[in-house]
């Protein structure tokens, strides 16, 4: 399921962006952080432009790295369930009060982590 393109009218591309910054702060206290480059900028970043045009912004993540090919990006990394369920508990912590810190409009939450669920189970390529 796409996101509603809704979500980036109201959040603009500043938020989105911000957004992504503190769920990698976020994921620096976690188990899963070795799994990140020691620079963590980048990768929100990447998140970030992806993010833009999946929630109805410019196409930043083609322009800026070419076709997302996400899931073969992450072959190089064991994925498991339980680093998905990290990963996920970072990006819900970071979306509280999403709409006080990043004007994100509430009645698109839930289709918005709905997409990020699936999103994150595509990742997934290691049974634990």
């Amino acid at each position: 399921p796409i996101p509603s393109p809704e979500i980036y009218a109201a959040m603009g591309q500043e938020n989105i962006f911000r957004m992504c910054a503190d769920f990698y702060k976020a994921l620096e206290a976690t188990e899963i952080r070795p799994m990140f480059p020691e620079d963590l900028s980048k990768a929100s970043e990447k998140l970030a432009a992806f993010l833009v045009f999946r929630l109805g912004g410019p196409p930043l993540y083609q322009q800026r790295h070419g076709p997302p090919r996400l899931r073969e990006r992450h072959f190089p990394f064991k994925i498991t369930e339980a680093a998905r369920g990290t990963w996920l508990a970072a990006f819900r912590k970071t979306l509280e009060d999403a709409d006080k810190k990043y004007a994100f409009p509430m009645r698109h939450m839930e289709g918005f982590l709905r997409f990020m669920q699936e999103f994150s189970g595509w990742m997934v390529n290691t049974r634990s």
